[in-house]
């Protein structure tokens, strides 16, 4: 049975790593810097498997999605601490401010969920739907400052 999660996940992770492959931002990075992508990819996989269990109940969801965002929030400041590393100095203070307008995004984008999937509105399902969303931004911006690090 563990084996047949696991190909399950693997295969999610597979096909949402090609699916990355279509949207990602088409630029020429460095072919000789490390995997950051698939490195996250890999350390992230136990979260997925977490939420992706066929057994979990609402609440089941609710810790494996509060999980998988306090990790991707860390994994969130690794990126963005890197990236700054690389810049130079004059570049620093740009990514700053992107950061910090991001995080605004964030902000008023996790209301917008929090007030749109209720759960009179939508259910025990509201919560599953919310983390799953709140999770997707964080880790889309993950990836956005892991290609920008490629390129450094």
């Amino acid at each position: 049975m563990i084996k047949t999660k696991k190909g399950i996940v693997y295969k999610f992770v597979l096909a949402f790593w090609l699916f990355m492959g279509v949207v990602k931002a088409h630029a020429i990075d460095n072919p000789d810097a490390p995997d950051l992508i698939g490195e996250f990819v890999k350390r992230e996989a136990s979260y997925l498997l977490a939420i992706e269990d066929p057994k979990n109940s609402t609440s089941d969801y609710l810790v494996a999605y509060n999980h998988y965002l306090n990790f991707l929030n860390k994994e969130l400041e690794k990126a963005a601490q890197e990236m700054t590393s690389k810049l130079p100095d004059n570049r620093r203070s740009e990514l700053i401010a992107a950061q910090l307008n991001w995080v605004k995004y964030r902000d008023a984008e996790f209301e917008f969920i929090k007030n749109t999937w209720n759960r009179k509105s939508f259910g025990s399902s509201a919560a599953i739907s919310r983390g799953d969303y709140r999770a997707s931004i964080v880790r889309d911006r993950i990836f956005q400052l892991l290609y920008y690090t490629k390129n450094f």
